[in-house]
């Protein structure tokens, strides 16, 4: 979240209004009416900030009226804008000895005051200032401003309650103030007080339209509570009045992320896609936009895209131990196993306990025929994380492979503990139970239909089917199996596929594999 101001505007910005009617003070005689006469001269120079001649017509004036409380305020504004605070003072408190009453000198002063970090004496000039004319709105901003920075050092040294009491002070003296507001929404929101920032946040907004921070603000606390509509419409607000706003582009990439990979799991991987795409428009460096396009182009198959992705996101972001495990899967499915193994070793280098990475090294070793190898990198896998099911089939796998069929089965159930749904434990437990089963009583048969029946449950049966009673019509066969590639029964069903009478029959294989 950004974070308060300090200040707002600078006190030598002012140009504070006369006394009399015309801007300027009033006087009598002709000797009067010549003074004033240069030093309206010398005001208008100084509104078209040419101070160094406005100034010395000031002082001629001052040599030949040393009273004349108009020129002693233009000098010493003029030499405010010079930098020459001390000299600047001087002439503003000269006019104060003349016209204790001068609500403009002691503005003046008070801004010298806060321009020195004299923050308390520039308050009580202010409020000198406000005693001697209620109405005069630029020592009224002025102390708004002031308050509001001591309100921010006081809660900044600790006293939080203290430093509201000066904000609301400020507000007090000046309804409009709008930082006043915005730190209020900061304080608040670091109270973890959400509904009473947003409250002020939006006041600020209000006061000030282009108040880049309070949009800003206002969208953390709405992407921090998961409304991420309401963070991306307050970012977006913020961008349109501060378009290089570095901090609202990269909340509004975090936040565009967030939503496109909710609408990922929602269903909607195409505008996921979109959403990730757009937040890098925000922040072409975002690690993890891109390492989620990784993740949705692999699930659209898109694998060389999804590598482009992850290398991008390794790249940007080289602790992202995650991306290099996904690239080690890619590159396993492709049986390109060594690059499997050094993407799987570099996803280690970073995290030494990645579960994830520790089982899948331990599966591409099981295909390498490593058992003692995959075996130490399963169990690390869960020693690292011990509610990891599928870790739990693949030691079984290894148990099975190394003929230790009881440990496997042991293996595989401790799986199905974790996971009730794990098909791979499930179907493997099964095969397992074949190996050692001695045909005594029907528990094999139990188990299977247990298995069976338990997956059934999952999906509504048929009860009617929309197919067209034409007898003469081509008969529909479908054929089912989790892998029509590399299992036996691949092998066995080619001459059906083969053999069939296409112009009577039409054939539909399922595979889960990819290939």
């Amino acid at each position: 979240m950004t974070g308060a101001e300090n200040s707002e505007g600078s006190g030598s910005e002012w140009e504070l209004a006369g006394n009399g009617d015309n801007g300027f003070l009033e006087s009598s005689g002709s000797a009067g009416c010549e003074g004033n006469d240069s030093v309206s001269y010398a005001n208008v120079l100084r509104s078209r900030n040419k101070f160094a001649d406005a100034l010395a017509i000031y002082e001629r004036v001052l040599e030949n009226d040393g009273a004349n409380v108009e020129a002693l305020i233009g000098k010493g504004i003029c030499l405010q804008m010079q930098n020459k605070g001390r000299l600047a003072f001087e002439s503003f408190f000269e006019a104060i000895k003349l016209d204790p009453q001068n609500a403009r000198a002691l503005t003046h002063c008070g801004i010298l005051y806060k321009d020195d970090g004299r923050l308390m004496e520039a308050a009580e000039s202010y409020q000198r200032a406000l005693r001697v004319d209620p109405s005069y709105r630029a020592a009224a901003e002025c102390l708004a401003i002031v308050l509001t920075d001591i309100g921010t050092n006081t809660k900044l040294a600790g006293f939080t309650q203290d430093g509201i009491k000066k904000y609301f002070e400020a507000l007090k003296v000046d309804p409009h103030y709008a930082p006043a507001y915005y730190n209020l929404g900061v304080v608040y929101s670091e109270m973890m007080q959400y509904d009473m920032a947003l409250t002020f946040y939006e006041k600020a907004a209000a006061e000030r339209p282009v108040y880049a921070e309070a949009y800003c603000n206002m969208g953390v606390i709405f992407k921090n509570r998961g409304d991420l509509d309401s963070a991306i419409s307050c970012y977006d607000r913020c961008l349109t009045v501060s378009p290089n706003f570095e901090i609202a582009k990269n909340n509004m990439a975090i936040a565009l992320t967030d939503l496109g990979t909710k609408v990922k799991l929602e269903g909607d991987i195409n505008q996921g896609v979109a959403l990730y795409k757009k937040a890098l428009y925000y922040n072409w460096h975002y690690a993890d936009a891109m390492y989620n396009l990784g993740v949705a182009y692999g699930e659209m198959l898109k694998f060389d895209m999804a590598i482009v992705f992850y290398e991008l996101a390794f790249h940007f972001n080289p602790h992202c131990a995650e991306a290099c495990n996904n690239l080690g899967v890619i590159y396993k499915d492709r049986e390109n196993l060594d690059k499997a193994v050094e993407c799987y070793q570099l996803a280690l280098s970073i995290k030494p306990n990645f579960s994830q990475s520790l089982n899948n090294l331990g599966v591409v070793y099981t295909v390498q025929g490593k058992v003692d190898a995959a075996a130490s990198m399963i169990e690390k896998a869960i020693m690292a994380n011990p509610t990891y099911a599928e870790a739990y089939n693949n030691l079984g796998v290894l148990y099975r492979d190394a003929g230790d069929i009881s440990r496997a089965i042991d293996a595989y159930e401790q799986c199905l503990k974790i996971d009730p749904d794990s098909r791979n434990a499930g179907q493997n437990r099964l095969l397992a139970m074949n190996y050692i089963d001695e045909g005594i009583d029907d528990t094999l048969f139990e188990v299977h239909r247990n298995w069976g029946s338990r997956f059934m449950r999952l999906y509504p049966r048929y009860t009617s089917w929309g197919n067209t009673k034409d007898p003469d019509r081509p008969l529909v066969i479908g054929y089912v199996s989790p892998d029509y590639f590399t299992h036996s029964v691949s092998y066995f069903i080619e001459a059906p596929l083969v053999y069939h009478d296409y112009s009577n029959f039409k054939v539909i294989v399922y595979s889960a594999v990819v290939k």
